[in-house]
């Protein structure tokens, strides 16, 4: 038997080498993805050609071929960085049912209502199922041209006989090229798909937004390099059991790679929601005990959250649960044991119940203060005297920590009618311009204890103790 040689196995997800078999790829961690080679790797002399036009100064480079189009939707091109630009691959993922077809239909549909011609490739469905839901959303456009395809050579060969401007595939993970082996959905066969839309794409000035299929883990299936290979990649978030969705770009070389788009999805189709501070807060008539509202920031746009904690006393010796939905469980737990040790809040025989309204997400730890006060207010019973907002980081020893964007923050509190907001002591710019604030009284805290004792939930808490025959907490 042929003894092998150096390197004959190498992982397909990111192309490292090993001289045996292993199940786990040693550099990124993948399973399964480590594969013999057919062969030693080739060294190929490659002869020098004539460029077919000369490099020229950055500077004298005109920049009229990259002129961006607009889609029709503004929150996609707030995401996209003001549009699409000619020649772009873009890389949209999501969970299945989170309405990615949904949305690039109507994408496709705006597109050629502007008289520019719009292929849609489908390869999940067939053309009358994706014809019946356009006629649902009124997705209809007559420059709005579909197929149903599963071969990359139809596909370009589509491209030849329509030569749209945007080209929408749903999904690359459907489409396989006849001359590469692998099964279709592979890495091999998802690469090569990939790498001849992108030259494609470049060699027409072809918009081109591809829908790729999520891991169980939340990550883009397929290769890694299939991140690199596009110019864009958006992400599209949303609870299946709540109506808002949100696009976020992880990476976008055209604009700013942390902005987000906001969406909702109705009866009639997907819309915009260019205000989406509503969706996450609720109206009382009265203020309740256990609600505190936040400020987190979604790339560059600022959105408000409410955060609604419950306290309730553990039955017998019940071990006390803690139970958190839509933010995260560790930092909950940190901000508990915070508020026990640094603010002598007795929380050990109770249970805590944390979550946020509206299905939203919050990780943003500039929420712990929100999360430290609408705690408090559940455990005294005692609401605020006024509408108030809170943001900072909390840190172990109690002590608050500054937040960006902190103005933009202010800001938006500011236009819903908040009345005080309570902020990290030193954290805002003294020199920067602030924006002119009608109703909102912001005040700078340097701690948890400190916060509690301006919304006066510490003499609360203590009045309590007292009526209790319980001894009274020293603050």
């Amino acid at each position: 038997m042929a003894r092998k040689q150096q390197d004959d196995y190498q992982c397909t997800e990111c192309g490292a080498t090993s001289t045996r078999w292993v199940g786990r790829c040693p550099q990124c961690q993948t399973w399964g993805s480590v594969v013999e080679r057919s062969g030693p790797p080739s060294r190929v002399a490659v002869d020098i050609a004539a460029p077919h036009s000369a490099a020229l100064p950055i500077g004298e480079v005109s920049t009229q071929a990259a002129d961006r189009t607009l889609t029709g939707m503004e929150e996609l091109d707030r995401v996209l960085g003001g549009g699409l630009v000619p020649g772009a691959v873009v890389l949209l993922a999501g969970e299945p049912g989170v309405g990615k077809s949904t949305l690039l239909l109507e994408v496709a549909a705006r597109w050629a209502r502007g008289g520019r011609r719009t292929l849609y490739i489908t390869g999940e469905e067939s053309a009358s199922q994706v014809r019946l839901r356009a006629t649902r959303t009124n997705a209809l456009a007559d420059s709005l041209y579909l197929a149903a395809e599963n071969d990359l050579g139809t596909i370009l060969g589509h491209i030849e006989q329509v030569r749209p401007s945007l080209m929408v595939l749903d999904s690359v993970q459907t489409v396989g090229a006849a001359q590469t082996e692998g099964i279709i959905g592979g890495t091999t066969q998802i690469r090569e798909v990939t790498t001849a839309l992108v030259r494609t794409a470049k060699q027409r000035d072809m918009a081109v937004v591809i829908v790729g299929h999520v891991t169980k883990d939340g990550g883009i299936a397929g290769p890694r390099t299939l991140e690199h290979l596009v110019d864009v990649v958006l992400a599209f978030e949303g609870d299946r059991h709540s109506g808002f969705r949100m696009v976020r770009a992880t990476k976008n070389r055209f604009g700013p790679a942390d902005e987000v788009g906001c969406f909702e999805m109705a009866e009639a189709g997907i819309v915009e929601v260019p205000d989406p501070s509503g969706l996450f807060i609720t109206r009382y008539e009265e203020p309740l005990p256990g609600t505190c509202v936040t400020v987190t920031m979604e790339g560059r746009r600022p959105l408000l959250s409410e955060i609604q904690a419950l306290v309730a006393p553990v039955p017998n010796e019940t071990p006390a649960r803690r139970v958190t939905n839509g933010i995260d469980f560790s930092r909950v737990a940190m901000v508990l044991a915070v508020l026990q040790r640094k603010a002598h809040l007795p929380l050990s025989r109770n249970d805590v119940y944390v979550s946020t309204v509206g299905g939203a997400r919050i990780t943003d730890p500039s929420a712990d203060l929100a999360v430290a006060l609408a705690v408090a207010s559940a455990a005294v019973e005692r609401n605020f005297p006024r509408r108030v907002l809170a943001m900072g980081e909390v840190g172990l020893a109690g002590d608050l920590r500054r937040v960006p964007g902190l103005e933009r923050r202010v800001a938006e509190a500011d236009r819903l009618g908040f009345e005080l907001a309570l902020v990290p002591a030193n954290s805002r710019d003294r020199t920067a311009s602030r924006p002119k604030l009608r109703n909102l009284e912001v005040v700078e805290v340097s701690s948890v204890a400190q916060a509690l004792g301006v919304l006066d939930l510490r003499r609360a808490e203590r009045g309590q103790a007292q009526t209790a025959g319980m001894r009274a907490v020293q603050v």
